[in-house]
Parts: structure tokens; sequence; C-alpha cells
């Protein structure tokens, strides 16, 4: 079965969440939002206390985490669960978005949340619209519609 896969990228405050959510809501695809994977494993990192700079303790948790960002609702809104455990609120605060910064330069962990994306991807039964860093050249080159929201 063929999946549509639509990758937004573009600079942080462009509306690229806006955009994607619209879209997947219009179109009937799945929303990913990638920032909220990365921030389930910040948000992680800080409640275990985990050295930040432990690179392998970091890349297993992320490799080993179950992130599991809900299909939108009515008004546009994703819920994101780790471990079966509803985050959504907990990752957007400004520790988290810290750690976020720190965690998401970590090759290992961008390996591990592209895998999962990819999986996700694989899984949607019409297709996926992405938001994030890299997601038209790294995590989908194949995309059939790439935008640079600026």
């Amino acid at each position: 079965m063929n999946r549509l896969v639509i990758a937004i990228d573009g600079p942080a405050g462009a509306g690229k969440s806006t955009v994607a959510r619209m879209v997947a809501r219009e179109l009937g695809l799945t929303f990913l939002d990638t920032g909220a994977m990365y921030r389930s494993i910040a948000l992680q990192v800080l409640e275990q206390s985990i050295d930040p700079e432990a690179i392998e303790t970091v890349s297993d948790l992320a490799h080993g985490s179950a992130i599991f960002l809900s299909p939108l609702d009515s008004m546009g809104n994703q819920k994101v669960c780790v471990g079966g455990r509803d985050v959504t609120q907990e990752i957007r605060t400004p520790e988290v978005s810290q750690m976020t910064s720190r965690i998401s330069a970590i090759p290992e962990v961008r390996s591990a949340m592209v895998e999962l994306q990819r999986s996700i991807s694989r899984q949607s039964e019409h297709g996926v619209v992405l938001e994030g860093r890299d997601i038209g050249t790294v995590v989908f080159p194949q995309a059939e519609v790439k935008i640079f929201l600026t």
C-alpha cells in the first residue's frame, strides 16, 4: 500500500507544527510531532536523573522508550504517552526544553528517533505528516512532498 509522506522543515517559530496539524487533519493522515518524541526522552532523562553526557545510557533510554502519539482529536491536539503515561503537558516545561536541546544533539538519540519515526510511518494506514529538523533531508529524503516553511 502506498503511504503519502509529507515532510515539513524550517526554522523555529515558522509555524511548522500548526501547518502540519492542519494538513494532517484535512487529508486524514497521521500527524507525527517529532519534537514531542525528543521531549519525551528529555523528560525521562530528567526524571531518572541521568547525566546527559552519559551518551550510552541516554542512547539506551532512547532506543528502549515506548513513545506513543495519539491521533489528533477534533481540536487538533495530540496526546503524548511514554510507557503508557500521559506526558503531554510535562514535556512542554522550560526544563524539558533545555534538556531536549542537549539530548537531541546526540547522534545515537537522533538515530533512535529516526527509527521510531520511520516505523510509525510504515504503520500508518494512509500516510504521515511530519515536521521537524532534517525531516525532508535525513529522516524522509524520499518524501513525496517536502516543504521548507519560512
